[in-house]
């Protein structure tokens, strides 16, 4: 589990196959002012939102493999460049976020970023899948970073949100290099996923809802 707030900016420096092209790759992160002190083979960074597994460690830098249906379900871990990252969650941790899984559940498009006054607009255009469980005022993850929703409107083609975020967030995070048309990594709010499944169980066992 994760919280969402990130801790550094590391930076992918190698990507390497696994295999032949329906393989995975093995990615060497530098972890920038990442504390690796306390972290250990087998333990789990969030790379861009994508929880993954520490398979090498070396100063300032970590090793994790990437699996093929990991790389065709997320952007941004399959070339060199910024990543945000969180090591995993403590129970002894602060909630500074929100509880985060680490399991990117769709691609969402951005549509707006631009300043607006001290802070920017971030506008994603999220697939239809994905709009039920966003909410004004609810969570969302996007490329690892926990943020609030201001405004949702569903369209056509998918669901666009809004969100405000604040100089802190782009000064520190790689939200700074988003633009218009570049695609992002999205993971809905854990909570709104188990109330789906708890309402959708109990109407097809045709039992009340509350």
């Amino acid at each position: 589990m994760f919280t969402g707030i990130v801790a550094a900016v590391g930076r992918i420096e190698s990507v390497s196959p696994l295999g032949d092209v329906n393989a995975g790759v093995r990615l060497r992160v530098a972890a920038g002012d990442l504390d690796l002190s306390d972290v250990g083979i087998g333990d789990s960074i969030a790379i861009q939102g994508a929880c993954m597994t520490v398979v090498t460690l070396g100063a300032g830098q970590f090793d994790v493999d990437v699996s093929r249906e990991s790389l065709d379900k997320t952007v941004g871990l399959d070339q060199p460049g910024r990543v945000n990252l969180e090591k995993a969650l403590r129970l002894a941790d602060r909630l500074g976020g929100h509880l985060v899984s680490g399991h990117v559940d769709g691609l969402g498009e951005v549509v707006r970023f631009a300043p607006v006054g001290e802070s920017h607009e971030l506008r994603i255009r999220a697939p239809r899948e994905l709009g039920r469980y966003l909410a004004y005022k609810g969570s969302v993850v996007v490329n690892g970073v926990s943020l609030t929703v201001n405004n949702v409107s569903d369209e056509a083609d998918g669901c666009v949100f809004s969100i405000n975020l604040i100089p802190h967030t782009v000064e520190v995070t790689t939200l700074n290099e988003l633009a218009p048309g570049k695609r992002v990594n999205l993971e809905i709010d854990l909570i709104a996923r188990y109330v789906e499944r708890m309402l959708s169980a109990s109407a097809d066992a045709g039992q009340p809802l509350v």
